[in-house]
């Protein structure tokens, strides 16, 4: 009875079944062979040092993410928390049909001892998981911008100023360890912001997005009727 109860007051995690799409799409493209790649590259990319340090936040991206759709299911409106998977999983896909229509790669990649210290062992490990292949927008960039506007937006944002500020300091830092750790280039960051600002004006601020959640409310009801 407790968990048809627990179903029934969060059955609107169906989304994650997305995780269904975006996984196999994600590793088919880190396993596939093309005939070649576009080389992304910005002159700035070298000006910037390599900083093992920077692993701390790049991993801290993984608890944002998951973190915040956790706390939007059981704590936030349904209204927002579909309009933060919404706009993090049609982002994300986006990215993902951009890597698979134009193939790319980035050659910033310096050479790390995993013997200097924790971190540079650490940075060698997600060197060898993650390819330098498909990096054109960032996902990492992309997602912490996705959720650091629905962090503002929702009831802690608005209520505590320092929950705002952490969550932008956290966003900001991750964005910056894409490219201190050499996991993308300056045009990946810029890529993502873009199609971020993009997506934020189509889920937040049209018709579409302010609509979007009712309409898909009555049609479900009147599906069950």
């Amino acid at each position: 009875m407790v968990m048809k109860e627990f179903i029934r007051k969060y059955k609107h995690a169906w989304v994650f079944l997305y995780g269904l799409i975006y996984f196999p799409w994600f590793f088919w493209l880190e396993q596939r062979h093309v005939s070649g790649y576009h080389l992304i590259y910005a002159s700035l990319d070298r000006k910037i040092p390599f900083c093992e340090y920077f692993i701390i936040p790049y991993l801290l991206w993984f608890a944002y993410v998951v973190g915040t759709l956790l706390l939007f299911l059981f704590t936030q409106s349904k209204e927002e928390f579909y309009k933060l998977t919404g706009n993090l999983f049609v982002g994300m896909s986006v990215c993902l049909g951009i890597c698979t229509l134009w193939p790319n790669i980035q050659v910033l990649r310096p050479v790390v001892d995993p013997n200097q210290n924790i971190f540079c062992w650490l940075v060698s490990m997600i060197y060898r998981a993650d390819t330098p292949t498909n990096v054109f927008p960032s996902i990492h960039v992309y997602a912490s911008i996705g959720v650091h506007i629905a962090l503002v937006r929702s009831t802690y944002g608005k209520k505590y100023p320092i929950f705002r500020l952490a969550s932008g300091l956290l966003m900001l830092s991750i964005i910056l360890s894409t490219m201190f750790l050499k996991q993308h280039s300056v045009l990946d960051v810029m890529a993502a912001t873009i199609l971020s600002s993009g997506m934020y004006s189509l889920i937040y601020r049209t018709e579409f997005g302010k609509e979007g959640y009712r309409v898909f409310r009555r049609r479900r009801k009147a599906a069950k009727a």
